[in-house]
């Protein structure tokens, strides 16, 4: 397998807009020729979707979901990056570029981080003219706040829903399409096997999750905007119903899959309660710019939090990272709050919890202030919890939140299956080890509106003419088989134990071995419990119901599979790469005072790694990365 990036040539900052140019274009009359199937509805696939079905391509559109209003990004909280500088604070593309580069721990590539930088400011004026209301100040003009990894003010937001806004943004120009008759919309569908023809990406088998029915759909191109595999945490601030499965069906048809080792961690979430919980609720970072983060400096201090004098308290992150302090990157601050917690620090019943303290704030701003700000967040942590955090702070730990691995993509955003484009987080391409607050969003739409309608033009002017084929092409047909005989052997399968007993065991085994600190010794034990949690799965899941009919458990027991598998290549990934970088840390890797310790010598690279059959091991290709813009250099936020 060969890894071409494909980044044009030239200056870093002419890279994007000479590459348009150079680009082969499809005229309009021509465009209604092609068709193009999207997997996913979220920020990504709906604006691609959308914004394809705009320029005149035919589009057929897929989602597990009721709506496409249902995918996952709608429960973004915090807000979105843009290079804007309406704060006049110092703000520009180049320092959004480095923001991001750094944040990442140096393992992403420059010309796309810089690409995503340069079309931020237009993702504002696009969603702005959608009617998106961003919050404003007195002024009128739009407001900005800070996230982590930043000393500038560049987050336009919506509240606490800024990614509910923005999605209902995309979700109207796709429904327009829909209306148009431009885009033919499958919601209920789950993909379920990639169809590649003659090495070309060439359609979808999926499932209709209410009548069961498999069916074949053809096209000449095809996107996945599919999300991340964070729910292979069990526990997690994802959606009950995000999965893998499109991305790693793709992986098992030659879609090289880069990085998976690259899990975020957030460091503000509702903590762990008990055994019951089936996933974690995300309090949103922008909670930092006006919480502040404490532990009692004593361990095993019970007392309330009122009653602990300030002299007593330890405000950990100010006092280690004074530069950034609350608003320090997600990986170093989910690391020291577990690591206060590990001192025997932590609040809350099980210890596993830090303070997000507002009572400055409220002194010095005002409730009504704050509440204008934060109020549906607030509201959702009291339903939750049973605590008013206008009185008592709020308990926070870190859980599992995004995925900055996924499918390994090119520059123009197509993977290593030509004809198969990736999009958002489900891609590997922008974030490296790391990413900083309110870039997801950004990611997302940048990929959906302002990069896959030039690059997918680009793909059809290059190949122009595109075999005639039929969902009874030999390739459909076996692809059908695949399905019809995984659900066969689920179904028939009379076992004790239920989907969501070995979701849970999963989630255990990953936590503990390959979650915010790993080991050579934690990761080989993972390595030896996952085959067999898999081959026990086969033997003893039971999937009750039949196949042609709404069947959760077999949704559920398709996905966990998929998951148990995608854990071992995430274990196999993070014990090659034997260096700590960003949310990847390794506990052998570490300096003095227990920062990532990369090494740039050997590991300053993309690793993508290649499915190579059943019971064979996948193989490791390497992309390497090189920075002529900004020097490699210790990553610090003190």
């Amino acid at each position: 397998m060969e890894l071409n990036s494909n980044v044009p040539p030239g200056p870093l900052e002419t890279k994007w807009t000479q590459h348009k140019f150079d680009m082969k274009l499809v005229n309009p009359a021509n465009k209604r020729k092609y068709s193009v199937i999207v997997v996913g509805t979220g920020l990504a696939g709906g604006s691609a979707a959308a914004s394809l079905a705009e320029l005149g391509y035919q589009v057929t559109c897929f989602c597990y979901q009721d709506s496409p209003r249902r995918a996952h990004s709608i429960a973004a909280q915090g807000g979105i990056n843009a290079a804007k500088n309406y704060q006049n604070d110092g703000d520009s593309v180049h320092r959004l570029f480095y923001d991001t580069i750094k944040g990442g721990d140096f393992r992403a590539r420059e010309a796309n981080v810089h690409r995503l930088a340069e079309v931020s400011v237009n993702i504002i004026d696009q969603c702005v003219a959608q009617g998106v209301p961003f919050a404003r100040e007195y002024s009128g003009l739009l407001a900005n706040r800070s996230f982590g990894g930043a000393q500038v003010s560049r987050t336009f937001y919506a509240r606490g829903q800024t990614g509910q806004q923005l999605l209902l943004g995309a979700y109207q120009a796709l429904e327009r399409q829909v209306g148009l008759g431009t885009v033919k919309m499958h919601s209920r569908h789950e993909m379920q096997q990639l169809v590649v023809v003659d090495g070309k990406a060439r359609g979808v088998v999926v499932r209709d999750l209410e009548t069961g029915e498999t069916e074949s759909h053809v096209a000449d191109a095809v996107i996945l905007a599919t999300g991340g595999y964070g729910t292979v945490f069990y526990l997690a601030t994802y959606a009950k119903g995000a999965n893998c499965t499109a991305i790693w069906r793709a992986y098992k048809k030659g879609a090289a899959f880069a990085n998976p080792c690259y899990t975020q961690i957030h460091p503000t979430c509702i903590p762990v309660t008990g055994d019951h919980q089936s996933k974690l609720t995300l309090m949103s970072e922008s909670l930092r710019n006006d919480g502040r983060i404490w532990v009692p400096k004593a361990n095993g201090d019970k007392r309330p939090p009122d009653q602990i004098p300030e002299s007593e308290r330890d405000y950990y992150l100010e006092r280690k990272y004074p530069a950034f302090g609350n608003l320090s990157p997600r990986d170093i601050s989910s690391r020291a709050a577990k690591e206060v917690c590990d001192e025997g620090r932590g609040v809350g019943k099980t210890g596993f919890g830090v303070y997000l303290d507002f009572a400055d704030a409220i002194d010095r701003l005002g409730v009504d202030l704050i509440r204008e700000r934060y109020g549906n967040l607030f509201d959702m942590y009291e339903r939750i919890t049973d605590e008013d955090p206008y009185k008592i702070p709020m308990r926070i730990y870190p859980a599992s939140h995004y995925t900055m691995g996924g499918l390994w993509v090119d520059y123009n955003l197509m993977s290593s299956v030509e004809g198969l484009f990736v999009l958002g987080e489900a891609n590997f391409s922008d974030h490296g080890a790391n990413r900083l607050g309110a870039s997801a969003l950004m990611q997302g739409l940048a990929d959906g509106y302002f990069v896959i309608p030039y690059t997918l033009g680009n793909y059809f002017g290059t190949v122009r003419a595109f075999d005639k084929i039929g969902v009874d092409h030999p390739a459909f047909k076996q692809a059908e088989a695949e399905v019809a005989e995984r659900s066969r052997r689920l179904l028939g399968n009379k076992g004790d134990k239920t989907p969501d007993d070995f979701h849970r065991e999963l989630g255990r085994i990953m936590w503990n071995y390959c979650g915010m600190g790993r080991t050579e010794e934690g990761l080989k034990k993972a390595l030896v419990e996952l085959p067999a949690l898999k081959q026990e799965f086969w033997k003893r899941v039971r999937v009750p119901g039949e196949n042609g009919e709404i069947n959760q458990s077999l949704e559920k027991a398709g996905r966990v599979a998929d998951l148990i598998e995608l854990g071992d290549l995430l274990c196999r990934d993070a014990l090659e790469r034997r260096e700590s970088c960003g949310a990847h840390f390794r506990e052998e890797y570490q300096t003095p005072d227990h920062e990532a310790l990369r090494d740039d010598e050997n590991f300053c690279h993309v690793a993508a790694w290649e499915y190579t059959g059943e019971d064979a091991p996948p193989v490791r290709h390497v992309e390497p990365l090189s920075f002529e813009n900004i020097h490699l250099q210790t990553r610090s936020y003190k």
